[in-house]
């Protein structure tokens, strides 16, 4: 089932002229590839301190999804028996109950996360922390492929002037891993040269000739040939920014609990420029703190792990996350793309325990400016979570991670599955043998589909009423209240698009199409309507067919009105979120506020990323 790729195993080291004086002197660390079929002889973590009543947490929300989801399909089920039950109405009432659990299972985590706010219980913020320096050495690593060149080395820049503005310079070393083109090194390696002559801390550049695995080989290629200097790596995206007090209390948290692999913070987001960015910070900004509180209160010592903004012990993931690479000789095969989870799992099944933590200040990335540039990365996302499935059979895995993989496979199924379900409905529509057949029988049941769609955002803004501070940042209650009814709205139409657009992207990865590797763009000003018409061209077909269907009377065609309306406005939507002025006008009219346009407003237009160094130099810690 599983291959090793020499490249991957052995690294693929550079040679050249400028190599020695660019990168430090090597310090090998062996990664072995792992064998997925045979679980580890022994765990090397020190025994793991479970994190409150983790079983009866997870049992809250496996048992009440479960229950939610019969209950409503039971509510479905009643209508089917008027004209007798076939194997037809079991298909359509067993994916009505799969899809129903999965939007329970995401209520009852907001309302999980909203008691623990309310309650202020179990939420680890390393920000509360005494800032202290660490005693180990920590590599701040930032993998790059075919960049904006100027705006990554200004956030490099940042970076190392906020850990220096600490005292941390001589703790904290920053690696450019490049996988870029050859023509792109040159901009590269000037930007490189000229932080380094301005650089306080140790900054490294490396170009790999060959981009063997992607992300997970270029940090793989790291740790195999540098990983044995250091005791912690803190793995950015290139478009990452975190201050040098996140970092120091990051790597001194690590540092204070041997038993801990990873610590994964929840950034914010920022610099969204465009309405379709914009919208994202605000709705993250307001519905993340509840959700995020909710995954940590039943993650516990199994969270996951998201790619970047996140410190990792250098040994741990070094003898536990070796990638093999997947047999290529049935589908999903070659290296593992979404590897972050499968690397949090193998963590955990080497006895490291893995944790989430909330910083309200100091981690930060950027979101895709536009619906098409979103769609452009979650089609890879969506085939590097597909492979999880070949991995749920893992040897050795913890119960919670294989939940996880599923979960993550599972995200991108419910979009097919959703269209099924709709299709589904209308053909029970149209089957019927008698007049006046009506699917859903009772109003509850869409009051509580209701409930379950809108009720982690109604959490969201209860929450809120604990956290004065940021209510300030979002602008104020009326400024909030604007921005949900834009964003619910916003949410409601692009829904279809989006859904359509995943199950093209299932149905072209089961075809055996490649999601391919193209460097993402980060800054747009609006779109040409031609080339998103041509984009959406089969989401307005499928609009079409549904709206004539409507239109004709077809039986069971009116509840796919709100999916024809969406799809059909899918080209104009995306073109209007695309614009950068649509998303500056709403936030001056007090729309989609977020804590990053509130504080550039205040410092002024010209500032682009957030103050890195607001706190005074500290002492060295002695101890922990």
């Amino acid at each position: 089932m599983y291959r090793i790729d020499k490249d991957l195993a052995e690294g693929a080291p550079e040679h050249g002229p400028r190599a020695h004086g660019d990168l430090p002197v090597e310090a090998p660390l062996a990664m072995p590839v792992q064998d997925l079929s045979r679980s580890p002889d022994t765990a090397t973590a020190d025994p793991i301190v479970p994190v409150g009543p983790l079983f009866q947490r997870r049992l809250f929300l496996i048992v009440g999804s479960f229950l939610f989801g019969l209950l409503a399909a039971q509510e479905m089920f009643t209508p089917l028996q008027s004209d007798g039950i076939d194997w037809v109405d079991l298909g359509f009432a067993l994916l009505f109950f799969g899809l129903f659990a999965w939007i329970a299972f995401g209520f009852l985590n907001a309302v999980a996360g909203l008691f623990v706010l309310l309650g202020r219980g179990p939420a680890p913020e390393v920000s509360r922390s005494r800032l202290v320096l660490p005693q180990g050495r920590t590599a701040v690593l930032m993998p790059i492929y075919n960049e904006d060149v100027g705006a990554v080395f200004r956030r490099l820049e940042s970076m190392t002037d906020s850990i220096a503005a600490i005292g941390g310079a001589d703790r904290f070393d920053f690696f450019i891993l490049s996988d870029s083109h050859e023509r792109n090194h040159a901009r590269e390696y000037l930007a490189f040269r000229r932080l380094r002559e301005t650089s306080k801390a140790n900054v490294w550049y490396r170009r790999r000739p060959r981009n063997t695995a992607r992300k997970p080989g270029n940090i793989a290629d790291w740790v195999r040939r540098f990983g044995g200097a250091y005791d912690y790596m803190l793995v950015l995206d290139a478009d990452s920014l975190m201050s040098g007090a996140a970092m120091a209390r990051l790597a001194s948290a690590i540092e204070a609990r041997p038993a801990i692999g990873l610590l994964q913070t929840v950034p914010q987001l920022i610099n969204g420029q465009t309405m379709f960015a914009r919208w994202h910070q605000f709705a993250s900004s307001v519905y993340g703190p509840v959700a995020s509180a909710g995954l940590r209160w039943w993650s516990g010592t199994e969270a996951t792990f998201w790619g970047h903004n996140a410190i990792i012990r250098v040994k741990a993931f070094a003898e536990s996350c070796g990638l093999p690479a997947l047999s290529e000789d049935s589908l999903l095969g070659g290296h593992i793309m979404s590897h972050d989870m499968v690397e949090a799992a193998l963590l955990r099944r080497r006895g490291w325990a893995v944790h989430m933590v909330t910083m309200p200040e100091g981690s930060y990335e950027e979101f895709p400016p536009t619906m098409i540039d979103h769609a452009i990365r979650d089609r890879r996302w969506c085939q590097g979570n597909l492979q999880h499935l070949r991995l749920l059979n893992t040897s050795g895995l913890h119960w919670v991670s294989r939940l996880q993989l599923f979960m993550g496979a599972s995200a991108y199924l419910t979009s097919p599955l959703w269209l099924l379900l709709l299709g589904a409905a209308m053909f029970e529509q149209l089957r019927a043998d008698f007049d006046g057949f009506v699917l859903i029988s009772s109003g509850w049941l869409l009051g509580l589909t209701g409930l379950m769609l809108f009720g982690p955002k109604i959490a969201a803004l209860i929450s809120l009423g604990q956290d004065r501070e940021l209510v300030r940042q979002l602008g104020g209650w009326v400024s909030i209240a604007k921005g949900t009814v834009i964003e619910v709205v916003t949410s409601i139409v692009t829904a279809p698009a989006m859904m359509l657009t995943q199950s093209m992207a299932i149905v072209d990865i089961l075809r055996g199409r490649q999601s391919g590797w193209s460097p993402q763009r980060r800054e747009v000003d609006g779109l040409d309507f031609g080339e998103v018409t041509r984009f959406y061209r089969w989401h307005l077909l499928l609009g079409t067919v549904l709206m004539a269907a409507i239109l004709l009377g077809l039986d069971g065609s009116i509840w796919s009105l709100p999916v024809a309306v969406g799809l059909l406005l899918a080209p104009a939507t995306v073109w209007l979120t695309s614009r950068a002025d649509v998303g500056e006008w709403l936030v001056r009219r007090g729309y989609f506020v977020s804590p990053a346009d509130h504080r550039r407003f205040e410092e002024g237009p010209e500032q682009e990323l957030p103050d890195l160094v607001p706190e005074p130099r500290f002492a060295i810690a002695r101890g922990c």
